[in-house]
């Protein structure tokens, strides 16, 4: 059933959401409070709705916060990755310890909380959504920044992995890939002028977009109209790919 024209068809539905203290995340959970669902946020600072503190790059931490959650909202209906760590280093240089923070933050933590989820879903016995945030080096990788190609391209394949196995229990997986987001993340990049330029004028939409512009693709994802997509890597971009 479409929900076009509900003011709140989240209503009942409880979420989780993950690095919601800025960015991405904290759009995503104030996008999903506005469309009635319940929230709860898992990050090392405070967020909207249910605000739990955890560091996800702890596998164990991770877990026992989704279930804090679980137990704060008594149900849980929808799970969106948000969090991610960056490190910006020439290959020949990269430490061992610094590609294994990335990893062990953006995709081992995505991928404990994602399963910590679809554990509650099918002991609900009703399905749920997950929403991964992938990147736009899910399908190609930058320069000085192999630990976090690395990681969100794993990310999208774990996804695509989750889609297939999960679907038969009624729980539907998807990712969406930001292009260039104004964010703390990418702040530096922002600073270097000439940088800046040269991805904006790839851009043919001629901006580079805001936290709120890849919530709304979060949302429709979380959304009963997207109910036929799973495994679905979805670029916010832009039209950046296409170019």
């Amino acid at each position: 059933m479409s929900v076009l024209g509900s003011e709140r068809p989240l209503a009942g539905r409880a979420a989780l959401v993950t690095g919601a203290s800025r960015g991405i995340g904290r759009a995503a959970a104030q996008r999903l409070l506005e469309l009635g669902a319940e929230v709860a946020t898992l990050q090392r600072g405070k967020g909207p709705g249910v605000s739990l503190p955890v560091d996800l790059g702890d596998a164990e931490a991770a877990e026992r916060a989704v279930e804090e959650a679980v137990e704060r909202l008594g149900r849980l209906d929808i799970c969106v990755t948000s969090h991610g760590a960056m490190h910006r280093e020439p290959a020949l240089e990269l430490s061992v310890e610094a590609l294994r923070h990335v990893v062990e933050v953006n995709l081992v933590g995505s991928f404990v909380v994602s399963r910590a989820a679809a554990r509650q879903f099918v002991a609900q016995g009703d399905g749920g959504r997950i929403v991964h945030v992938a990147s736009m080096m899910s399908f190609h990788a930058g320069v000085n920044t192999l630990p976090y190609a690395a990681s969100k391209g794993g990310l999208a394949r774990m996804m695509q992995a989750q889609a297939n196995e999960w679907a038969p229990l009624g729980i539907r997986v998807n990712a969406v890939a930001p292009g260039w987001v104004e964010t703390e993340l990418t702040q530096a990049l922002r600073n270097d002028e000439e940088r800046y330029a040269q991805i904006l004028a790839r851009i043919p939409v001629g901006r580079w977009a805001q936290p709120e512009d890849v919530a709304g693709a979060i949302a429709f994802l979380c959304l009963p109209d997207s109910e036929y997509l799973n495994g679905v890597l979805l670029p916010v971009d832009g039209g950046w790919l296409g170019r």
